[in-house]
């Protein structure tokens, strides 16, 4: 494996983590822990355009008041009463609300066969966005587990696993949770946000399709 490869594959497993971390309440951490630097560095290492985007991200979050972001973060994804833009997999995936449960089940199928177990302390439901995208970083990090001098069968699993989250479940959803919080959002931080997420979904997608 060369070394572009072996940083474009660390970079995409540290995306996944960063790009979780958007999505739970904003606080003076993102600052405090340079998020954003550590989100450009590794969008560098996979993609132009989704660098961009980042610089975008960085610079909208460097210009938003934290509690108009806040704000926001709460009309957005907790509502008081429905969220603007619903954070959850499953009220994309079907209009039946009565199908949603199935659903949300299907996301623990996923999780499972990954070996991915949700952390006590996460308060939300399994399918909640930022739960999904620290299990596609866990789904990342397994294939590069698997790279160097793996059993041929182990990398397989990895990547048949990878390939099913990103087409049929994540990809299916993304796009449309996108565009509700670009129409939703008063801060430009989550438009770009809403951008990025779908652009670097996207580049997952394309990875697959060229493997």
């Amino acid at each position: 494996m060369s070394d572009y490869v072996t940083g474009r594959a660390g970079a995409r497993e540290d995306l996944c983590r960063y790009l979780a971390a958007c999505y739970y309440e904003p606080s003076t951490e993102f600052s405090e822990e340079r998020l954003f630097d550590s989100m450009l560095a590794a969008a560098i290492a996979i993609d132009p355009d989704l660098a961009d985007s980042a610089r975008k991200l960085a610079a909208a979050f460097a210009a938003q008041d934290l509690l108009v972001l806040l704000v926001d973060y709460t009309r957005l994804f907790i509502g008081p009463s429905q969220p603007v833009a619903m954070p959850y997999a499953s009220f994309w995936l079907t209009d039946d609300p009565s199908m949603r449960h199935e659903a949300t089940m299907a996301v623990l199928d996923f999780y499972e066969q990954g070996g991915f177990d949700i952390s006590d302390d996460f308060r939300e439901l399994p399918d909640h966005v930022a739960a999904e995208l620290e299990f596609l970083y866990l789904l990342i990090f397994s294939q590069n587990q698997a790279q160097p001098g793996g059993s041929t069968d182990q990398l397989s699993a990895a990547n048949a696993l990878h390939r099913r989250f990103v087409t049929d479940h994540l990809g299916a959803w993304v796009s449309s949770f996108a565009a509700a919080i670009r129409a939703g959002a008063d801060t430009a931080f989550y438009r770009e946000l809403a951008g990025f997420t779908e652009r670097f979904v996207r580049v997952e997608a394309d990875l697959l399709r060229l493997n």
